[in-house]
């Protein structure tokens, strides 16, 4: 496992647009942040450029490791404090095009983009609201993972200390008619000690700083459940991580500013 800073810590690396310049007569001019600007200039920005190209990026991988079908999952990614670029409605996640990407205000509007955005932008709405922390989020349906989120469980913890640092507990939020506020409503109770969640007999949704890392939560979460239902079948008791090395994954996390729901007690502790 590594854990070191340089890795996945999910605190965004690049530098903001707004601290950007340009030397102009001998003097650094601040480019606009994207709230700053129209929705057009925003949705032509390079920082949008950029973003268009990782959500495209990560929307491979999930389709090439049959995390999503059909037009299934979205992917979204914030873009300064008031706008949104997500993925549109009734396409492939493994045939997205840049054009294709929706620029939305936090209402869910579209104000930019050939595409009509995706029904559950709502749900990715309702976490950036509730967690300032949350800046891309990955909605997918991975079979193992989707396979608890079905029965409404969620794989135990203890197991192997990768799953500990990056998500540790999940949760499982309630279901609701996916596309609708009442489902997007169903995370709020876990947003801030969670960063993967199970939907209830629909699938998972895991937020970080940048579509890639919320990616890697994916990945995560859907190969931990894999590896402990493989477990199970070799009929043998589990070995779970000793009590103290949890709680020194949990020290590790609380530097790294990583969400866990047990973390409360820890804190406490201080």
């Amino acid at each position: 496992m590594d854990s070191r800073p340089q890795g996945m810590i999910m605190t965004q690396q690049a530098q903001p647009i707004a601290e950007q310049g340009t030397e102009v007569a001998g003097e650094t001019q601040r480019i606009p942040r994207p709230e700053e600007i129209s929705p057009a200039a925003a949705a032509n920005s390079h920082e949008a450029d950029a973003l268009r190209a990782e959500i495209i990026a990560v929307g491979r991988k999930l389709w090439e490791r049959s995390y999503v079908d059909g037009n299934g999952g979205n992917i979204s990614v914030r873009l300064g404090a008031h706008y949104v670029l997500c993925t549109p409605t009734m396409i492939s996640k493994g045939d997205l095009e840049p054009t294709d990407i929706c620029l939305c205000d936090l209402e869910g509007d579209t104000l930019a983009g050939n595409g009509t955005r995706t029904s559950e932008l709502l749900l990715h709405l309702e976490i950036y609201k509730a967690n300032p922390h949350a800046r891309a989020v990955v909605h997918c349906h991975p079979p193992h993972a989707t396979a608890f989120a079905i029965t409404g469980t969620t794989p135990p913890i203890g197991l192997i200390p990768e799953y500990e640092m990056f998500i540790g507990p999940s949760a499982v939020a309630r279901y609701e008619t996916p596309g609708t506020q009442a489902f997007a409503e169903t995370v709020l109770p876990f947003i801030q000690d969670h960063n993967a969640i199970l939907l209830s007999n629909h699938g998972i949704v895991c937020w970080a700083d940048t579509v890639t890392h919320a990616e890697w939560l994916v990945e995560i979460l859907e190969n931990y459940c894999k590896t402990y239902l493989i477990a199970q079948q070799i009929g043998k008791p589990l070995t779970f991580l000793p009590d103290e090395k949890i709680q020194e994954i949990l020290e590790i996390k609380c530097r790294m500013g990583l969400p866990d729901a047990r973390m409360a007690p820890l804190e406490d502790h201080k």
